[in-house]
């Protein structure tokens, strides 16, 4: 079987490369590091990356055998968001933000994977929604390298907490394993004048 290790290091474009095959994967499969599964062509391949690291459409993987396997993302059900001013835009990507929710954001709109519990969330916001099948590529993440969550909750997150919000700051230099709820213990509380 054929073993893709590794990923592309290079630029696109940096150098001239032939793209000798294609990984179509959603969201939820680009995920995970180490699995099995079949090329566009039907070939199945066995996908070994280093652990924590997940794909987008458009990276680019070298094969044992020496090919270079481009990585398309899946359309997939997701709900496109828009509202009716950037504010109302930020309150719902704040909201999706408190739970954990992998978005993307594109100019003037969100995205996230179809869930009817947040459709309603949403639309109790004043946001207009859209259910339409497309890639799915949420953001990575501020903290994406060094923020690890459980399997259950690993992907990309809007994790920004406002004073407000928490109503204390919430420095996030540091590593940490659990499901967040919004008492952490480890909260650096700012002192008032």
């Amino acid at each position: 079987m054929l073993e893709i290790k590794s990923r592309l290091k290079v630029r696109r474009g940096a150098y001239r490369l032939e793209v000798r095959g294609a990984l179509r994967l959603p969201f939820e499969a680009r995920q995970k590091s180490r699995q099995r599964a079949r090329l566009v062509s039907g070939e199945e391949v066995a996908l070994v990356l280093p652990r924590g690291e997940w794909l987008r459409g458009g990276d680019l993987l070298v094969a044992s055998d020496g090919r270079v396997i481009e990585v398309l993302a899946e359309p997939e059900r997701v709900l496109h968001v828009e509202c009716a001013s950037p504010a109302a835009l930020a309150r719902a990507a704040y909201h999706l933000g408190n739970r954990h929710v992998p978005v993307e954001v594109g100019e003037g709109y969100l995205r996230i994977a179809a869930d009817h519990v947040l459709e309603e969330m949403l639309k109790g916001l004043g946001a207009s929604l859209t259910a339409i099948d497309a890639p799915f590529e949420p953001e990575a993440g501020a903290y994406a390298a060094g923020h690890q969550h459980s399997a259950a909750t690993q992907g990309a997150r809007i994790h920004e907490h406002g004073a407000a919000a928490c109503g204390h700051e919430h420095g996030h230099d540091h590593d940490h394993d659990h499901d967040h709820g919004h008492d952490h213990a480890h909260h650096r509380h700012r002192e008032h004048d």
